[in-house]
């Protein structure tokens, strides 16, 4: 398992030892769960859950119907 050394502010460290007792787990575990979460190639699972899951949502091309045209946009 790899090391990672942190070089954190006091405030910071302070805000990540709360937040992982909160968790009621170690900082260096709280810290490894976040990457994964960040660092994760897939949408999580009760995402994925909610395809579907309002049947009469309207498509895009409805929604923007309604807009009118675009503005002109400036090139830079």
């Amino acid at each position: 398992m790899a090391q990672v050394t942190l070089y954190l502010d006091a405030n910071t460290a302070t805000r990540l030892r709360a937040a992982a007792h909160a968790a009621g787990t170690s900082q260096s575990r709280w810290v490894a769960e976040l990457i994964r979460r960040r660092v994760a190639s897939e949408w999580p699972e009760a995402v994925t859950k909610l395809a579907g899951a309002w049947p009469e949502l309207p498509e895009a091309e409805e929604l923007r119907t309604a807009l009118g045209e675009d503005a002109p946009r400036e090139r830079l």
